[in-house]
């Protein structure tokens, strides 16, 4: 079960306090705290969120492949409404992924604020092996969280190119939209399918990384 969902807070009203400062991240965290949600609750539910995002995404470039594909071995029919289809998925394409970037950096933040909380009460702990297991386990859970955000970083870097190369393709065809220039494009399906398949395999990486963080903070 997901644990800010459940609970019975304005999230759309505290969401406004997200990507602002300081002083608005605190008002942000202090109104969640209220009804018992920590930062480390937080951090775990944006990181599902980011896994379900990446699952989203390697759907939507998959789908706007097929569209591609779906075009360039056009044999007749409606043209228009072939492009068309493309035109939508890719911005489509483009909206999802702008959303695994904007997930990855409010993913960052939070965790950010976490461990620099986690650090400021190191010092608040007079018993020194309780201090020494909490110092222990920040460093594990910062190393598992780094080797997770670095996966998500790398997977959405490989994000661009694909689209880059859908977007230059799109318009093009929007020039030209004829049988001559589709069979101008029928070279660049290999290559295309191949970076789709690499990008879906580099999120398949970043989405395992993310069970990994959960399976350890969770426990």
């Amino acid at each position: 079960m997901r644990t800010l969902t459940t609970r019975p807070l304005a999230i759309g009203i505290l969401a406004l306090f997200v990507g602002f400062g300081t002083g608005c991240r605190s008002v942000y965290y202090d109104a969640w705290e209220q009804v018992g949600v920590e930062k480390r609750h937080i951090l775990e539910d944006r990181v599902e969120d980011g896994r379900e995002d990446q699952q989203e995404a390697q759907e939507q470039f998959q789908t706007t492949f097929d569209a591609f594909q779906e075009l360039t071995g056009y044999d007749g029919g409606d043209l228009e409404s072939i492009y068309r289809r493309l035109a939508g998925e890719y911005e489509d394409c483009e909206d999802q992924a702008q959303t695994v970037r904007d997930r990855i950096q409010s993913i960052d933040q939070v965790a950010s604020d976490l461990f620099t909380e986690w650090e400021n009460e190191l010092v608040q702990i007079s018993d020194p092996g309780f201090r020494a297991r909490s110092k222990a386990k920040l460093r594990e859970t910062r190393g598992s969280y780094d080797g997770m955000i670095k996966a998500m970083r790398r997977a959405s870097s490989r994000m661009d190119p694909v689209l880059g190369a859908f977007k230059d393709r799109i318009l093009y065809l929007k020039h030209n939209l004829n049988a001559s220039a589709i069979a101008s494009l029928e070279g660049d399906v290999g290559e295309i399918r191949s970076n789709v398949q690499d990008l879906i395999e580099e999120m398949n990486a970043s989405i395992s990384e993310a069970d990994r963080f959960l399976a350890g903070f969770e426990s």
